[in-house]
């Protein structure tokens, strides 16, 4: 069993890591060999929306997922969690890896086809609206709800990555992405299929909900 990162960091400013995190991990610890054959030793680009804490970046760096030639992108609209990634990586001497914590609004700093490797532990609690992003640093509050409230049926954020996922990839790209029951992921993986191999990675119950992790590829032609 992999080790999990260690994090210290203000978990009022923070979401703090819990089961949908930790299912994370576990997914990407069950594919670390199929990441590895896929990418051999090549340079691989990891980017991982909403970092959060930092904790599945400061993973993926300990393990030098997928090789040992990769570099990595956090990226985060909320700017308290740029800082906690940064820290996280430093506490667990990941700091000498190629690091980069942008404060974006999901993908919109990246270049069309840069991504290896896409992770996503999105907002994905059901609300009726998403909050406007503050404008400044210190509305915590809000900045912590768009950690978790994903919109109508927790999933406008999230149908935002999948919809712009064929221009996020790299030809050879894989993303990991996170839903829960009430997400329906079962029709969303069905509604994907003709573009996509889309593979259940881990699933588990956690408290009243049911989350899961989906590994989504390219089909050959």
């Amino acid at each position: 069993m992999l080790a999990t990162p260690y994090v210290k960091f203000d978990y009022e400013k923070v979401y703090e890591p819990a089961e949908d995190s930790f299912l994370l991990l576990d997914s990407l610890e069950k594919d670390q060999s199929y990441l590895a054959k896929r990418f051999h030793d090549q340079l691989a680009v990891v980017c991982e929306l909403g970092p959060g804490s930092g904790i599945v970046t400061t993973f993926m760096m300990q393990n030098k997922m997928p090789s040992q030639n990769a570099i990595y992108f956090a990226l985060d609209i909320n700017p308290w969690a740029i800082q906690a990634t940064e820290d996280t990586a430093k506490r667990n001497d990941c700091d000498r890896i190629y690091l980069e914590p942008i404060q974006s609004n999901l993908t919109s700093s990246l270049r069309h086809s840069e991504v290896d490797v896409l992770l996503f532990n999105p907002p994905y609690v059901p609300a009726e609206t998403i909050p406007d992003i503050p404008e400044t640093k210190d509305d915590i509050d809000t900045w912590l709800d768009l950690a978790l409230v994903g919109g109508e049926n927790g999933m406008k954020i999230t149908q935002l990555v999948l919809d712009n996922l064929n221009s996020t990839l790299t030809a050879n790209g894989v993303a990991y992405i996170l839903f829960c029951a009430r997400n329906k992921p079962e029709e969303i993986v069905k509604s994907m299929t003709s573009l996509w191999n889309i593979e259940l990675v881990e699933h588990r119950k956690a408290g009243w909900e049911v989350l899961s992790v989906y590994r989504f590829s390219r089909k050959t032609i």
